[in-house]
């Protein structure tokens, strides 16, 4: 049971990257940089990208003494999905007055694809 409910909470984690980039995406697209949800960078960040960093680590905790490659592998997804978003944040120009740090963008996804890493190694 513990593990049906860590894949679906990782797998919401993973649909909330994938808004967060498609909002993104067009918000870059556009002259007014609105994306189709009606949020700024912040609440963007704060509403979709702190729940999709955070599920994925309370998954693998979750299910700490269960084994699942299926469950890790959508922790490896999610930790890339993560990574390329820090990666395409690199190499765009941040907004003024607004400092980015590589570490905070990075860290959340390499801990995440190492849990998922040894969620799979586990088993």
């Amino acid at each position: 049971m513990a593990i049906k409910v860590a894949m679906i909470i990782t797998g919401i984690s993973i649909a909330l990257l994938a808004l967060y980039g498609a909002d993104v995406a067009v918000s870059m697209s556009n002259a007014d940089h609105d994306g189709f949800l009606p949020l700024n960078d912040m609440q963007r960040g704060m509403g979709l990208g702190g729940p999709a960093i955070i599920l994925p680590i309370i998954a693998f905790f979750i299910t700490l003494r269960e084994k699942s490659k299926g469950l890790g592998g959508l922790i490896i997804i999610s930790g890339i999905l993560i990574l390329i978003g820090g990666l395409a944040m690199i190499f765009t120009p941040a907004p003024e007055g607004v400092e980015r740090n590589p570490l905070m963008l990075f860290a959340p996804a390499i801990i995440q694809i190492a849990l998922g890493a040894i969620k799979i190694v586990k088993n």
